[in-house]
């Protein structure tokens, strides 16, 4: 047996406290995993509390008001003393809009963040519903028809490219109300005939969750179409931009400064 000097710990029991300190380190890192992972939890829980307590928009078809089926034709779009606010005990952010984009128009809403340009965009889908005012389409208060009635005649290409995971014709057309022949015909448009009829699945070929396997410029094409000066040259066309407009909507803080035609 081999004898250390007085003072000196023995290897046995410097051991036996190693051993000791890294089970109190599992221990604790084991607690914080549970502590977290039961915070993550009792979130989830809180979550779905509020969503639950969220109210529900509005039904997607109104029968005794739903428009003709070619609606809308003109594409005249009025805003009459227009308010909008995001919750009832909110302040306004748009306050009393009024102004009418004639049909066929090309309108680009120019402003600050913050001046309701996006919010005005979105009240068009009713994504929020007026606090007073009302939003003519085509001689229609769009408050008074269903969801689907509304959202299903109008268009709207995000800022971002966003793609859903499913497939290519998913993607393009999730109602199934077109042909194939209808679905090439866009993608042709589009300049995305060649990638798409590259894939051995075609329309049916799967997309990712967030498109990560489609590149920027496919998802891009995808969204945001080059031919829109010669596809939508009969429609009202509302922009966050001023690019290609006959007309200016300013905004600043919630009002219009002015719209003067270029």
């Amino acid at each position: 047996m081999a004898l250390l000097p007085p003072g000196t710990l023995s290897p046995g029991f410097v051991g036996m406290a190693l051993s000791y300190a890294l089970s109190l380190n599992v221990s604790f890192v084991f607690f914080i995993q549970n502590q977290c992972s039961l915070a993550n939890q009792i979130v989830a829980v809180e979550r779905v509390n509020q969503f639950m307590e969220i109210q529900s928009e509005a039904a997607d078809v109104v029968e005794e008001h739903r428009p003709a089926q070619d609606w809308p034709q003109v594409g005249r779009v009025e805003l009459r003393g227009l308010k909008i606010r995001y919750r009832e005990d909110a302040p306004l952010v748009l306050h009393g809009i009024t102004c009418t984009f004639e049909g066929g128009d090309k309108i680009g809403i120019v402003g600050r963040t913050g001046s309701g340009k996006t919010i005005l965009i979105g009240v068009l889908f009713r994504l929020v519903e007026p606090a007073e005012g009302k939003i003519l389409v085509d001689s229609i208060d769009i408050t008074t028809i269903g969801l689907y009635d509304l959202r299903s005649r109008l268009g709207i290409i995000p800022q971002d490219p966003t793609l859903f995971q499913g497939t290519i014709r998913y993607n393009l057309e999730p109602m199934g109300k077109f042909s194939d022949e209808e679905i090439w015909e866009v993608l042709h448009k589009c300049q995305l005939l060649a990638s798409v009829q590259e894939k051995v699945q075609g329309l049916d070929s799967l997309v990712v969750e967030d498109g990560s396997n489609w590149s920027m410029g496919e998802k891009m094409s995808i969204e945001v179409q080059k031919i829109i000066q010669t596809e939508f040259k009969d429609c009202t066309v509302i922009t966050v931009a001023h690019i290609d407009c006959s007309m200016v909507l300013a905004m600043s803080d919630g009002k219009v400064l002015f719209s003067p035609s270029y």
